[in-house]
């Protein structure tokens, strides 16, 4: 039913682990990635933002947006002369 690949099985027995581990000797590989991948979203820049600038000020903009809906904030309109 399955077919699997020679190429994905010889890489996969290449990890260490199997008789200990089974499954979960992927584990700390994935850990790493995702250390790695935080690591990026905090320090790299793209432009002049981080991924948590932009998280950031969406999360405010939409803080904003639902005060102005549930009318719990009023603005400030200069009244017409």
């Amino acid at each position: 039913m399955f077919h699997r690949s020679k190429t994905v099985k010889t890489l996969l027995s290449i990890v260490p682990g199997k008789r200990r581990l089974g499954a979960y000797r992927f584990l700390p590989i994935f850990f790493c990635i995702g250390g790695v991948m935080e690591w990026i979203m905090i320090n790299v820049r793209i432009g002049k933002e981080t991924f948590y600038d932009v998280y950031r000020r969406k999360q405010s903009e939409r803080e904003y947006q639902q005060k102005i809906g549930d009318d719990l904030m009023v603005l400030n309109h200069p009244a017409a002369k």
